[in-house]
């Protein structure tokens, strides 16, 4: 299946891993429960009947319900964010590559949307942290900004830096299928616990649960909230899943950077358990982290359900 991206560019996004993924979830699915949805990737790649995506970070939820209204007519949001990015002078590849941008470039073979737009970008921040309704600019700073992170200070402002990244082809392809995906499909959103989420949630046969959890070996912002106490936490839920006779599907990671998960190599082994091809790329290097081992572990095999542990 051919791969699409959020546009959200989210950490941890799982797009390049779906065709592999996709394979492995049930083939007719009524309600795809997204449990960690993140930018969604894993949804807009899921044919289901429903999809209901949870995330503990409101941010992420907003931007989400932000783009589901405002890609109902994609052609005006697109002229309103180019504006806006003309409005700040910030860099649009998709359309023009200035000659300031080819000289840095000259001089900053890696670093040179980032030494143009730094000016730029910090008024937009600044723009937002004095009107945190306004989700377009939160958008483009997540376009702009380092990684497409979204991250917040003790004083609840934006503070990423900007990043060596801008509107290219890329965004607006992105959101093109993200527009179709909306249109055509029946969405919930939420922003619970992912146990409050589960809990809440009534499934019936053919739901499915999909968990993508902070990985408990990995560092990032993303995982910093995540520790043993709520890996165990998560295990315990997906027994409980699984006694009822729900489907669900886990991505993990077992190993990675000379540290290996103890914890859940343990607790996968009364379960299907999947080796997933990925390559770990690092933002610092570009060197490929080939220690790194990837999992889906399942209780759904075909049409059969692990019911015992």
């Amino acid at each position: 299946m051919k791969k699409i991206r959020s546009p959200l560019f989210y950490v941890g996004d799982k797009y390049k891993l779906m065709p592999q993924l996709s394979n492995l979830f049930p083939n007719n699915i009524n309600t795809f429960y997204d449990v960690f949805a993140g930018g969604g990737s894993a949804s807009i790649n899921t044919f289901a009947k429903k999809h209901e995506l949870n995330d503990l970070d409101q941010k992420i939820i907003e931007l989400h319900l932000f783009l589901q209204k405002e890609t109902q007519n994609l052609n005006v949001f697109l002229d309103k964010m180019y504006e806006i990015i003309k409005f700040y002078g910030l860099s649009h590849s998709e359309i023009k590559i200035n000659s300031k941008i080819n000289e840095l470039k000259k001089e900053f073979k890696k670093t040179y949307f980032s030494k143009y737009n730094k000016e730029f970008y910090i008024k937009l921040r600044e723009d937002y942290n004095e009107n945190k309704n306004r989700n377009d600019l939160l958008y483009l700073l997540l376009i702009y900004g380092f990684n497409h992170m979204i991250r917040f200070n003790s004083q609840d402002k934006f503070n990423l830096p900007v990043g060596n990244v801008d509107w290219n082809k890329n965004v607006t392809s992105s959101l093109k299928n993200y527009s179709r995906w909306v249109n055509k499909s029946n969405i919930s959103m939420f922003n619970l616990d992912f146990e409050s989420f589960v809990n809440t949630r009534n499934p019936v046969k053919n739901d499915f649960f999909y968990f993508d959890p902070p990985y408990l070996i990995s560092f990032s912002d993303y995982n910093k909230l995540w520790n043993e106490k709520e890996e165990f936490r998560l295990y315990s839920l997906l027994d409980d899943l699984n006694e009822r006779g729900i489907k669900w599907g886990l991505s993990n990671m077992v190993q990675h950077k000379g540290q290996q998960n103890n914890i859940l190599l343990e607790w996968a082994k009364k379960y299907n358990e999947y080796s997933i091809k990925s390559n770990y790329i690092s933002r610092f290097d570009n060197s490929i982290k080939k220690n790194s081992i990837e999992v889906y572990i399942t209780n759904f095999n075909g049409e059969k359900l692990i019911k015992e542990n």
